[in-house]
């Protein structure tokens, strides 16, 4: 199955919603798929209009931009420490957009990761092969259950929290994030549901078990193909977290 037919899945499956917001990065070089696949997964999503997104992919974001139409806003986000500290190839595509009239519905949002802010109540954040990333010596490393709480606090009650990453071996906790870009998913789900959020699918759509967690990400013999957890999180409709 190609990552464009994987893709059109997991929006059929997960853009049930009005309004979203989705943060992602997709590293510079592995855009996945052409822009007919592209199309091929705004067409396919049923998605109704009127979504709020929040990215820091170009890709997804131009996806989601077509997917939530006029009455809908992406906001894509680029943290602070990203700009500073990484390539500008690999923001390029986000920062691209700012202007173009084929994306009036996205605005760019910039701050320090650990002071986002919604600049509105969202129904969906979406978060795909950068929350390992939170971990990094080029993010800080942030204070993550922090961000976490971010995110709790920008959705509405009822909304959704969508994180996809590179798998790590079991057990290894946050070991491999800067090495290899891979996290164990169990760290996910504890900080996550720490902040409130209810795990309520753990899919694996996005699963190879041919992937033994132990190559880098980029290498070429796994590169697109590396084995990644999808998790989908809730708020809950009553504001229940308890907060340490």
């Amino acid at each position: 199955m190609s990552y464009m037919q994987l893709c059109t899945k997991l929006f059929l499956a997960l853009f049930g919603v009005c309004t979203a917001v989705e943060w992602c990065v997709v590293p510079a070089g592995a855009a996945p798929g052409g822009a007919g696949g592209g199309n091929a997964a705004v067409a396919a999503s049923g998605a109704v209009p009127a979504a709020v997104v929040l990215s820091g992919g170009a890709y997804f974001t131009r996806i989601l931009s077509r997917i939530v139409g006029d009455r809908g806003h992406v906001y894509a986000f680029l943290p602070e420490e990203q700009l500073k500290n990484c390539a500008p190839e690999e923001t390029a595509g986000t920062r691209g957009i700012v202007g173009d009239a084929h994306y009036a519905n996205v605005t760019v949002l910039r701050a320090p990761v650990s002071r986002f802010r919604a600049p509105e109540p969202l129904d969906l954040i979406w978060t795909s092969l950068n929350f390992h990333d939170l971990y990094d010596s080029f993010m800080g490393p942030a204070n993550v259950p922090q961000v976490v709480v971010s995110l709790f606090d920008a959705l509405k009650p009822g909304g959704v929290l969508v994180i996809v990453d590179h798998v790590a071996q079991p057990g290894s906790a946050v070991r491999d994030t800067e090495r290899l870009h891979r996290i164990d998913p169990q760290v996910i789900i504890r900080t996550v549901t720490a902040a409130g959020f209810v795990l309520e699918e753990q899919s694996d759509l996005l699963r190879n078990a041919a992937d033994n967690h132990e190559l880098r990400v980029f290498d070429p013999s796994i590169r697109g193909h590396t084995d990644q957890v999808l998790l989908k999180f809730r708020k809950p409709r009553e504001d229940m977290a308890l907060r340490f």
